[in-house]
């Protein structure tokens, strides 16, 4: 499983880095990083994070 990221939607709300700090962080510009190596091990923070993003920019695939 890994979490993809739509960049150019991306607003920087934050809410992702809310649910599932382990997993994505924003930056010091408001750029979401993504920590890919660990969603099996954290899927259900994942799903919480796309779940919230209010832009879609995350999915699972």
């Amino acid at each position: 499983m890994n979490i993809v990221l739509d960049r150019p939607r991306c607003e920087g709300h934050g809410l992702c880095e809310e649910v599932a700090p382990q997993l994505m962080h924003l930056d010091d510009e408001g750029e979401l990083v993504l920590d890919v190596e660990n969603v099996d091990k954290e899927l259900e923070a994942a799903q919480a994070a796309v779940r919230v993003c209010p832009v879609a920019a995350l999915r699972l695939a």
